[in-house]
């Protein structure tokens, strides 16, 4: 996992609230950066240090909206919570649909703004502990060969060897050399680990195909 200190981004046209929203996220331990519009942000901020976006709703030229949407076609993982003086139930709940964690009023209260923010930085961690484990499996999965890849398949199908050497035209002991390759370079103790593994990478951006090939005529060789 990334060792970068986490940063609050404030993203808020009104000067007067984004010097006073610092300065109190700075008294409670946090690192903040501040910017005085969605575009400010898009050409400043840095793209992998983790944390949150605190976001007003309304500002001149691109809404928090606006920005929020740019962020997610930019794959940008960052937690959004929004702020807004207004009472906007059409914007609330746009932004709660596009992934906003939270929709705060102001003038927001200390306590319910630091309790969320934290939460925004322990969703952000988990996030991105959970992309690099698939980054981790996604490497393990390449490393394999043709061969290997088409055996995890039938493997995860639950298929033993003795079928899955019938459907690849293989001889037994071939598969079981092919099987070990895989439960190893894939780091699985156990099939049901490794079924949890290939589950998680074919529901990743990406995916992998986990259906076993169609049966082949093969003489029973490696």
């Amino acid at each position: 996992m990334t060792s970068e200190r986490p940063v609050i981004r404030v993203v808020d046209d009104d000067q007067g609230f984004r010097v006073a929203i610092c300065r109190l996220l700075r008294a409670e331990g946090f690192e903040v950066r501040e910017y005085a519009s969605a575009g400010a942000f898009l050409l400043g901020d840095e793209e992998q240090t983790p944390g949150c976006v605190l976001l007003d709703l309304r500002m001149p030229g691109p809404s928090g909206l606006d920005l929020q949407e740019a962020l997610a076609k930019r794959e940008r993982n960052l937690p959004i919570i929004f702020l807004t003086a207004y009472a906007d139930v059409r914007g609330s709940v746009r932004a709660m649909k596009a992934g906003a964690l939270d929709f705060l009023a102001k003038p927001v209260k200390r306590d319910a703004l630091v309790t969320t923010i934290r939460a925004a930085m322990a969703r952000d961690e988990e996030k991105r502990a959970a992309r690099e484990q698939v980054h981790a499996l996604r490497a393990r999965y390449d490393a394999l060969s043709p061969r290997e890849r088409e055996v995890l398949q039938h493997v995860v199908a639950g298929r033993l060897n003795k079928q899955i050497a019938s459907a690849i035209g293989a001889a037994e002991r071939t598969v079981k050399a092919h099987r070990a390759r895989v439960m190893a370079k894939m780091q699985a103790g156990s099939v049901a680990e490794l079924v949890r593994s290939v589950d998680r990478l074919a529901s990743s951006p990406g995916g992998i195909d986990t259906r076993p090939p169609a049966p082949t005529r093969r003489s029973a060789v490696s």
